[in-house]
């Protein structure tokens, strides 16, 4: 995904704390931050995902107006139309990864861009040929500095696989 700006913000930091259930203090609490090596609150080691709000475009956020599939099976009661084509197969999120080049702290304003990555192929016993691919996001600060490199792992099937 790329975002034109994330800003980073003490409350952000602690409700995205509060719902990965990590009550560290440093992601809330200023006066226990100071008194750390790191000297000010920061941000939790999955919190550039967060970022996925700020993209008005995210594939995952439903739109006003629209149906949407969502997280579960049918929860909206739009079928997914077949891939077509492509043998039927399916996709996931197989990996995610986060290199910090520096801590996430509030009043950080974030950008970021999208590269791709590698490619490669490996053959499944039930669904085929497995795709995988990596995107490559990396999110720099108010001052163009290089924060945290993300990259995300995609595996596409050949064909569904029967349950």
């Amino acid at each position: 995904m790329a975002i034109d700006k994330f800003p980073v913000e003490a409350s952000h930091i602690m409700m995205f704390a509060r719902s990965v259930a990590d009550g560290n203090q440093i992601y809330h609490d200023e006066e226990y931050a100071k008194g750390t090596e790191v000297g000010s609150i920061i941000a939790p080691p999955t919190f550039a995902q967060a970022s996925a709000q700020f993209d008005p475009d995210y594939f995952l956020r439903p739109k006003l107006g629209e149906d949407w599939f969502g997280s579960g099976k049918e929860p909206t009661g739009v079928k997914r139309e077949s891939s077509g084509g492509g043998g039927g197969g399916g996709g996931l999120h197989a990996e995610q990864h986060f290199e910090y080049h520096r801590h996430l702290k509030p009043g950080d304003v974030l950008t970021g861009t999208n590269k791709p990555g590698k490619t490669w192929e490996k053959e499944g016993k039930r669904s085929g040929k497995l795709v995988f691919s990596e995107t490559v996001t990396e999110y720099r600060d108010q001052n163009g500095e290089l924060v945290i490199t993300a990259t995300g792992v995609g595996v596409r099937t050949e064909r569904p696989v029967d349950q």
